[in-house]
């Protein structure tokens, strides 16, 4: 059995402007079938890191392949098999709606039509409109659909639904995108660097966090929802004697507590019981909440 190769697989990857160390050693391995996130805060090295990855941006040092290929010397066959959209589009102001997503299928050997007319509909967007007469949305949009109608097996997005209103933001985030990884699961890969973290909660099966250009945290979803909990409890008295060594964060308000555990949840919570609360509950966090979390943790190693 033919065992494929990482979707991505970036190793040491560094990039520099000038002085400035943009991506610092960063490394990251994507796997067939994975719905990944890469999270991080403006200025993190996200962006970046995937301008490297397309080679719109040469790596000052390290290695990036996708599908085990160089995308400096294999550039054609990388990206006839993936998809791209940046955090800010620009379509041809001449073309009409229709002309430009024509453009696009005309470098790719599959186009959905069904799918395409469907979205098109959905979004209530005009196959004759000139695309310099579309909002920051609807040319958002229009990207989206232009990148989704190949069907490629890697579809890359980088802050993709920035320019949407709430409501239609989150339709085509669990519509569009779900539908897109679902529909081959095994063989179908979404890479999506966001700040709208919790918009993408139910797809994300793996995810990084970098800041400064350096890995924070990697961990598939569920594995970083059973190491980092909530804890909450109240007692009827101040409790004498608390050890609360080893918590993340604790927020204390009154009698009321909030605790934050990492990885050591059982610990905390036998000695919580000790002192005979009044109540005590255990939460997952929210993958927005493990990206905070990942910041305070980085704060307690420096």
């Amino acid at each position: 059995m033919k065992i494929e190769p990482p979707v991505i697989e970036i190793k040491n990857l560094s990039r520099r402007y000038g002085r400035l160390e943009a991506v610092d050693g960063l490394n990251i391995t994507v796997q067939p079938g994975r719905c990944y996130g890469f999270f991080g805060r403006n200025g993190a090295g996200k962006t970046t890191t995937i301008k490297c990855l397309l080679n719109l941006l040469q790596p000052t040092s390290g290695t990036v392949r996708v599908f085990g290929l160089d995308p400096q010397r294999q550039e054609v066959a990388v990206k006839s098999r993936l998809s791209y959209v940046p955090d800010s589009v620009a379509f041809y102001p001449w073309m009409s709606v229709d002309e430009t997503l024509r453009f696009i299928a005309s470098f790719r050997p599959h186009r959905n039509r069904e799918m395409e007319a469907d979205l098109l509909k959905r979004f209530q967007l005009d196959r004759h409109q000139k695309t310099s007469h579309l909002s920051k949305g609807q040319r958002t949009q229009l990207a989206l659909i232009g990148a989704v109608c190949p069907e490629p097996e890697l579809l890359v997005l980088d802050e993709p639904t920035s320019g949407l209103d709430p409501i239609v933001r989150r339709e085509f985030i669990q519509t569009v995108i779900g539908a897109y990884h679902a529909a081959d699961p095994e063989h179908r890969t979404v890479f999506v660097s966001t700040h709208l973290i919790g918009e993408f909660e139910g797809l994300i099966d793996e995810f990084t966090i970098i800041e400064h250009g350096r890995e924070l945290l990697t961990l598939p979803a569920d594995a970083a929802r059973d190491r980092f909990q909530k804890i909450r409890v109240t007692f009827l008295k101040p409790p004498s004697g608390l050890d609360l060594a080893g918590a993340l964060n604790v927020r204390q308000s009154g009698l009321d507590m909030e605790i934050l555990a990492d990885g050591n949840r059982e610990q905390l919570l036998e000695r919580l019981r000790a002192c005979h609360p009044e109540e005590l509950r255990c939460d997952s966090l929210s993958l927005e909440e493990i990206f905070v979390a990942a910041g305070t943790l980085a704060a307690v190693k420096q």
